[in-house]
């Protein structure tokens, strides 16, 4: 793992990041982001936009006592399919093991704290996809201004969090719980996120159900459907298939689908399933789901 010192701003490898201790950045991303290749050139990482950002969060660590910090721009090496991948697939373990972090909301600007309530909600943050498993990871969590003025923490905006993002309170609390949601619920806390690539919108969730894939840019859509596949192999809740299928009146008719698969095709199809809970019965033995290559046996 790549982390920034935060005094000198150089990126240094961590072997095992759980013996280290980090802040940890959560932003949108924007134009003249600083990558990988820059950081080697710290005076011409400097002349790009989102240096400010990883000055930023470098300078928070610091009043923290905290040596390092992480910001995916440029702790990735993303010309590394075999180092993408991994750090992908280890997302919301690092978000997780950070000692905080920081959001950094590019679009709010703090004018009177009486109204957060109000203007909160339409933050870009709130609507990208990979942010989700960023809210959720972290056991604290700092959100900043536009002017990096201190807007709330994780716990004090623990309701209003909740209400924008229909992420129930007590895993904003501790991470350790989204387990003891059902499967369609944690869809639907992405149903109206979006990412830039499609693929995204299935490899953002990884962490959200604990599983781990190799990553196929240029799969588009079937990058869901083997999220579902793995995500079946860990699990016997049934509530994976109570997805709704969009509203095809848009399409014309001749390219509307008579029939569909037992996966839904994109989180927004788990939209109605913020409310579903888990049901126990005794008397009942719990569904045992294969895949084969003939399809799903339940």
């Amino acid at each position: 793992m790549w982390l920034i010192n935060t005094a000198s701003l150089v990126l240094e490898f961590v072997e095992d990041p759980e013996t280290c201790v980090y802040a940890i950045l959560s932003h949108t991303w924007g134009d003249g982001e600083v990558s990988f290749q820059d950081m080697a050139n710290i005076e011409r990482a400097r002349k790009k936009l989102g240096f400010s950002k990883i000055e930023r969060t470098c300078q928070l660590a610091r009043n923290r006592n905290i040596g390092y910090a992480w910001v995916d721009t440029c702790c990735i090496d993303k010309s590394s399919s075999a180092e993408l991948t991994e750090a992908i697939n280890s997302m919301f373990r690092w978000y997780k093991q950070s000692h905080i972090c920081f959001v950094f909301l590019s679009d709010f600007i703090l004018i009177d704290r009486n109204v957060i309530s109000n203007d909160l909600p339409h933050c870009r943050w709130f609507t990208r996809g990979w942010t989700l498993q960023e809210l959720i990871a972290p056991r604290y969590i700092e959100f900043y201004s536009q002017s990096w003025n201190l807007v709330g923490t994780k716990e004090t905006l623990r309701k209003l969090l909740s209400k924008i993002t229909g992420i129930d309170a007590d895993i904003l609390l501790s991470s350790d719980l989204i387990h003891t949601k059902p499967v369609a619920r944690r869809m639907s806390w992405a149903a109206s996120r979006r990412t830039t690539r499609v693929e995204d919108l299935a490899y953002c969730l990884f962490g959200i159900f604990d599983v781990n894939l190799p990553l196929i840019y240029g799969e588009g859509k079937k990058s869901f459907i083997r999220l579902q596949e793995a995500i079946a192999r860990e699990t016997n809740d049934l509530s994976l298939f109570a997805w709704t299928a969009q509203n095809e009146d848009s399409i014309p008719v001749f390219q509307r689908r008579k029939f569909r698969g037992i996966l839904a095709e994109l989180p927004a199809e788990f939209k109605e399933c913020g409310t579903l809970r888990n049901f126990s019965d005794p008397g009942v033995l719990p569904a045992q789901i294969s895949i084969t290559n003939q399809g799903i046996d339940i």
